[in-house]
């Protein structure tokens, strides 16, 4: 470990403790130091689940205690103000996503960390999903010929759920996912146009349409009130259609407590019965889906802060999928196209 990245954690929340806490502690060439939180019961929690770590009060102090870098898993309104101390004290820094609520505070995030001269990157972790490094490996194999229409959708039954005060509201935490991931596949767009439905302040349910300079039409749903969930992805090319239900699974098994650490080289491996399959009419053949590697990320991180890659999510992307959702809310109000 003596090469090791000294790495903590802001915020021990669920997604700090559910979902960044283990995959530091099972990242090779990471010593996990510690969790900056100031409440009394997740730093029991903290006590009981990881007794090795040590709670900080603040950046400051996990700072002064050697951290070359930090992860910050906390509400999205506080990101960028954290995101910016962090720089100030000259900590490389992983931010979770959402980013930043709007365009205009990731592009001060990212003008900091460039200024300050430390490392920025995104917790983007979906590029690793399993569906989806499926379906960028059959794109590049030519697998159903060129995509003319990308469809994308995270949807859920839970009427009874409030939306998060923590991820922004639906468009903004499941949107950051799914305008990554239609950029990053089908490149720049040049037109959105957003429904969005919600009770409250918060929204929990949204259509997204984008229209991409080669042509391709993105069509991107996120919801919580979705009783009869469509498929993870349908992707329509020239020779065919890719079609997948279900989520990845990385998120679930998580959530039993399960890590990297303990899986091994399991971590991430889709059973048979969830595989995709490319339809030409009615014939549907399954394809293998490749393992998703959630686990990649941190080490990947590591490495930029040595010198030996690049950050895993360039933050330059992020601010162009901020861009979109700050258009997509734009349009919303509007009920007119936006261009982009």
């Amino acid at each position: 470990m003596s090469d090791a990245v000294r790495f903590g954690l802001v915020g021990y929340g669920a997604g700090g403790r559910i979902f960044h806490a283990p995959l530091i502690a099972s990242a090779p060439g990471v010593e996990f130091l510690g969790v900056v939180t100031t409440n009394d019961e997740r730093r029991r929690e903290l006590a009981g689940q990881r007794p090795t770590l040590t709670a900080y009060d603040s950046i400051a102090a996990l700072a002064e205690a050697g951290a070359e870098a930090v992860a910050i898993s906390t509400p999205v309104t506080t990101h960028a103000d954290l995101a910016l101390e962090a720089i100030r004290h000259g900590l490389h820094v992983v931010v979770d996503k959402p980013f930043t609520p709007t365009a205009e505070r990731a592009r001060e995030v990212v003008a900091a960390a460039k200024e300050r001269g430390v490392l920025l990157s995104v917790y983007q972790n979906r590029r690793w999903d399993s569906d989806f490094r499926t379906l960028r490996r059959l794109i590049d194999d030519g697998q159903f010929g060129t995509v003319r229409r990308f469809e994308s959708r995270f949807e859920r039954w839970a009427p009874e759920r409030k939306p998060g005060a923590a991820g922004g509201g639906t468009l903004l935490d499941f949107g950051s996912h799914l305008v990554d991931q239609a950029l990053l596949l089908n490149g720049p767009a040049v037109r959105a146009y957003a429904e969005v439905r919600g009770s409250g302040e918060l929204d929990d349910d949204f259509f997204l349409a984008l229209h991409h300079v080669n042509g391709v039409e993105s069509h991107l749903w996120g919801s919580w009130r979705q009783g009869a969930p469509g498929p993870r992805y349908r992707v329509a090319g020239t020779t065919g259609t890719f079609v997948i239900d279900g989520i990845d699974g990385q998120e679930a098994v998580l959530k039993a407590g399960r890590s990297p650490a303990d899986l091994g080289d399991q971590w991430g491996v889709e059973p048979e019965d969830t595989w995709g399959r490319i339809f030409r009419g009615d014939e549907g053949t399954r394809v293998r889906s490749e393992r998703g590697r959630w686990d990649l990320f941190y080490p990947t991180f590591a490495a930029a802060v040595r010198g030996d890659t690049a950050v895993p999510v360039d933050p330059a992307d992020v601010v162009r999928n901020m861009t979109v959702l700050d258009a997509a809310r734009e349009s919303a109000r509007s009920g007119q196209a936006v261009r982009l």
